[in-house]
């Protein structure tokens, strides 16, 4: 749970919320294979369900300040440019998260965990 205090009281967003919010973003995106497990947490979760897809893999988010971290793991295709990828996966979860909350995102960590040879 996320925690943000305002004029109007205290705000609480759920980290699934964002997990689903931000990993549709980044499944969307040109480029994307898709995501990686970004801890053992997930690693667990994935091997309960027997590798299927499930929206919050890959996506960590964390309180930074007045603001969010948000940290990503993805599977890019082969051939690509890893860096324009990472820049347009940036901007468009600092877009989506911005305007869906209303809170800053700070800092959008994005680790390319493999590539996919299809």
């Amino acid at each position: 749970m996320i925690q943000f205090e305002n004029h109007l009281g205290v705000i609480e967003l759920s980290q699934r919320y964002f997990s689903q919010l931000i990993g549709s973003a980044v499944s969307c995106s040109y480029g994307v294979a898709g995501m990686a497990n970004s801890g053992v947490r997930q690693g667990m979760l994935a091997l309960v369900r027997k590798n299927k897809p499930f929206p919050g893999r890959g996506v960590r988010v964390s309180k930074d300040g007045s603001g969010l971290c948000v940290e990503l793991h993805i599977v890019i295709g082969y051939g690509l440019n890893i860096s324009s990828i990472t820049k347009s996966i940036v901007n468009k979860v600092r877009y989506t998260v911005e305007e869906a909350t209303g809170l800053e995102v700070r800092k959008v960590n994005v680790f390319v965990d493999s590539v996919k040879t299809d």
